[in-house]
């Protein structure tokens, strides 16, 4: 069994190009699993430059000036910026308090048609899994609820650390942009000269993740507008919050937009009950996730990201609970990362022996 192992190891680590390369991907794991809170601000800085990047790569095809084609590019993200907290945050904040409002009159009602099931389908549900069911929906509520009075009474802490993201992150974001070779350079003096194998794997993935975060952004933009005019034109309540999370959801393959139908829809049945409107909404919502899927995902992403489904469902369930919401939008590109360092990993295995192969008969 030992020397079976002792072989395996022998035949797949034996290159140092291949030790590299894992000893990187290690090196870039523990780096954002341990430090991942404290540096927080510099990895969103870094993701957002790396987005911007191609903007100013663009920009710099044109002819542009390095340097004139950061600050262009620089100004056009704050004013979005400024536009995103100007005019979207009120507007959220209202319809959030307005939803908190109207909850316990949701709630009230909800548990009035849940305990008239057992009279309607009593050989389905009794009445004790209904009153058992109100009461653990009940219990979550309240837990809720105190964790709603915890982030209010730590509220000073959150506006100091939005207000730490406010100022550093657009400044780093800057500086990543306008000094990008002379970190690079930075980087590379630290890193091994004997590094091709690593620099292979890089320009694979920078290219499927670049055009899979800049498409994954596109189609949430499009899909949270088409959402909020659709809503808006049926009369569905809380549309600016709705339509937001249904625009989110797309960063959570297959799963998010299904379990997005559960708010939808009860917020549709409590503001209208049984009636035309409420299969309005779910025709609109099925409609607008059926050309999500089979026109704007071709369109956007037809030659990013080639993995099977259940390798996407398996990433999104393993970054996402390790990493949060940025584990959920970076899943599909981890994934690809994974990927395509498997791919390389044998594709050097192989190009390894058969040159091995080669040279043996000729030195014998």
């Amino acid at each position: 069994m030992l020397q079976i192992f002792k072989n395996w190891s022998h035949r797949y680590f034996s290159d140092p190009q291949l030790i590299i390369l894992g000893l990187f991907l290690l090196f870039g794991f523990f780096l954002v699993y341990i430090f991942g809170n404290l540096l927080a601000p510099v990895f969103a800085s870094i993701v957002i430059a790396y987005l911007l990047e191609g903007m100013v790569g663009k920009l710099q095809r044109f002819r542009v000036p390095r340097m004139a084609s950061v600050i262009v590019v620089f100004l056009i993200f704050m004013a979005f910026m400024v536009a995103l907290i100007i005019g979207l945050l009120p507007m959220l904040s209202r319809q959030i308090a307005q939803l908190y409002q109207e909850l316990p009159s949701m709630i009230a009602r909800g548990q009035k048609e849940l305990m008239q099931l057992p009279e309607k389908y009593p050989e389905v549900i009794s009445e004790p899994q209904i009153k058992e069911i109100i009461n653990y929906i009940g219990t979550e509520l309240t837990k809720m609820g105190q964790q709603v009075l915890f982030l209010s009474l730590a509220s000073v802490r959150g506006f100091i650390s939005i207000l730490i993201y406010l100022i550093l992150v657009p400044l780093m974001v800057f500086f990543f942009l306008k000094d990008k070779t002379l970190i690079l350079n930075w980087v590379r003096g630290f890193l091994p000269e004997e590094r091709r194998l690593a620099t292979e794997v890089w320009m694979e993935v920078n290219l499927q993740v670049a055009n899979y975060v800049r498409g994954k952004i596109w189609e949430i933009l499009i899909v949270w507008g088409v959402s909020y005019v659709t809503f808006k034109v049926l009369g569905l309540n809380f549309t600016v919050l709705i339509s937001l999370f249904v625009g989110l959801s797309v960063l959570v393959p297959y799963i998010g937009a299904t379990v997005m139908y559960i708010p939808v829809m009860l917020i549709a049945y409590f503001q209208w009950g049984i009636d035309n409107h409420l299969a309005y909404v779910f025709i609109a919502y099925s409609v607008i996730q059926m050309l999500d899927g089979n026109l704007l995902v071709p369109l956007l992403l037809s030659e990013v990201v080639n993995l099977h489904p259940v390798a996407i469902i398996v990433a999104v369930l393993l970054f996402g609970g390790m990493w949060g919401v940025w584990g959920l939008f970076f899943a599909i590109p981890l994934a690809t990362l994974f990927h395509s360092v498997v791919k390389v990993w044998f594709t050097h295995h192989t190009r390894h022996l058969r040159t091995d192969g080669n040279r043996s008969p000729a030195a014998s």
